[in-house]
């Protein structure tokens, strides 16, 4: 097993897509392999020793659709050892109540499957009301909002990028 991080996002409109890309980028060399989760095999994920899992909430604080196709075949993935970092898209003035809780719903099912968590994100900066991602007062992984603040969203991948590397030891 490498140490490279396989990254697995589903996307729906295609901004996770590129923020995917973004962080890919971001980690700079060949580090980052991206996994459309629509189209990944359950095995890929045994390749990784560092995940990146990315998803944007859908509708009412559901998983977005090629999640929810796979979400109870996770259980079939032993995570244990694993380091897993997570990031979700959402929007948290529209849907203040349940900001990012596709990225907890995810968090919560790895975690489970004995999945590390790293990369937890402050909620200052940002304006929601409840969301299932929170773990003792932070974010369970990177959020972004790019429907209301997209000016921030470049830096705050910069800065989680630089905290995954150092938490994977890269």
């Amino acid at each position: 097993m490498s140490k490279k991080i396989g990254l697995f996002y589903g996307t729906q409109t295609g901004k996770t897509e590129t923020v995917a890309e973004m962080i890919r980028d971001t980690f700079g060399g060949d580090v980052v392999t991206l996994h459309d989760i629509s189209q990944a095999d359950l095995s890929d994920f045994n390749e990784y020793e560092y995940l990146i899992i990315g998803s944007p909430t859908w509708n009412i604080g559901e998983l977005q659709s090629d999640w929810e196709a796979i979400f109870p075949n996770l259980d079939e993935i032993d995570f244990s050892g694993k380091l897993v970092g997570y990031f979700g898209t959402g929007d948290q003035i529209g849907y203040s109540d349940n900001f990012q809780d596709a990225m907890g719903i995810l968090e919560e099912k790895l975690s489970q499957q004995g999945g590390k968590t790293v990369g937890y994100w402050s909620t200052d900066g940002y304006d929601f009301s409840d969301s299932k991602a929170l773990r003792n007062g932070k974010f369970c992984g990177l959020a972004l909002d790019d429907d209301n603040q997209p000016d921030l969203t470049d830096k705050r991948i910069q800065q989680w990028v630089g905290q995954l590397k150092t938490e994977f030891g890269l």
